[in-house]
C-alpha cells in the first residue's frame, strides 16, 4: 500500500487529489495538510511514502519544505531511527525556471502542473513510490535548457540516487535486464528511470549518457563500456 500526504492551502485540491487518488488500488492517503509548516510536523508520525506537495502556500512553501525534508538528518523517533524521507512530487500552477531546478536539486521526484490529467498524477505517486521519476513535456523542455544553458557546472545534483545509480550502470555498458537485476527492480522501472535521466540532462540516448557519465567521473575509464 503506497501512503500519501496531500499539501495544498486550497481545501478543494486536496479534496480532489484524495478522491481521484482513494479509488486507485494500492494508494490510501493518510492525511491532508493546508500548510508546510504542518505537513513537517506530520510526515514523522504519518510516514507517507509520497508527498503531493503544492508549490506556492502562505507561510513555508513548497521550497522550504523540500530544503526541511533534505536536511533532516534523524532524531527521536522509534528508538533513535531517523524518519522514512517521503518521496515528493510537486504540484503547481507555475512553470518558473528557477523553481523547476530548484524543486529538483533539492529532491523533488516529479514536478507537475496542476492542469496534469488525473492518471498522469497517479502514474507519478505510483513512479515516485518506487523511486521513478514522470516529468511534463514542458517540465523537461526546461530542465534540458538549463541544463544545457546554465546549469552544466552542477547537472548531476539533477538526478536522484537511484537515476545516479542507474546512470552509473549505464557507463559500464549495462542492459536494463542487467540493471533491472542488479539494482532489484522492474525492467519498467529501469526504462522510467533512463527516461528521465536522459531528459534532465537533455541528452538523445544512452550513449550520450554513458559518455557524460565518464566526463563526470561516475566511472573510472578502464571500467566505462566494458559490458
Amino acid at each position: 500500500m503506497i501512503r500519501v500526504l496531500v499539501v495544498d492551502d486550497h481545501e478543494v485540491v486536496r479534496h480532489g487529489l484524495r478522491f481521484v487518488l482513494e479509488q486507485e488500488e494500492g494508494i490510501e492517503v493518510v492525511g491532508e495538510c493546508s500548510s508546510g509548516e504542518r505537513a513537517l510536523a506530520v510526515i514523522p508520525a504519518l510516514r507517507p511514502d509520497v508527498v503531493l506537495l503544492d508549490m506556492v502556500m502562505p507561510g513555508m512553501d513548497g521550497l522550504g519544505v523540500l530544503r526541511r525534508l533534505r536536511d533532516t538528518r534523524g532524531g527521536d523517533h522509534d528508538g533513535g531511527r531517523p524518519p522514512a524521507r517521503p518521496a515528493v512530487i510537486v504540484l503547481t500552477s507555475f512553470l518558473e525556471d528557477e523553481r523547476v531546478v530548484e524543486a529538483v536539486r533539492l529532491g523533488a521526484l516529479s514536478y507537475l502542473p496542476k492542469t496534469t490529467a488525473v492518471d498522469r498524477v497517479v502514474e507519478a505517486v505510483r513512479e515516485a513510490a518506487h523511486g521513478g521519476s514522470v516529468l511534463e513535456p514542458g517540465v523537461a523542455a526546461l530542465l534540458i535548457s538549463r541544463v544545457r544553458h546554465g546549469d552544466r557546472e552542477r547537472p548531476l545534483d539533477l538526478l536522484t540516487p537511484r537515476e545516479r545509480e542507474v546512470l552509473t550502470a549505464l557507463a559500464r555498458g549495462r542492459s536494463n535486464a542487467e540493471i533491472s537485476r542488479a539494482l532489484g527492480m522492474g525492467r519498467e522501472t529501469v526504462k522510467t528511470h533512463v527516461s528521465s535521466i536522459l531528459a534532465k540532462l537533455g541528452l538523445a540516448d544512452r550513449t550520450q549518457a554513458a559518455i557524460f557519465a565518464l566526463q563526470q567521473g561516475l566511472v573510472p575509464l578502464d571500467e566505462a563500456l566494458d559490458g
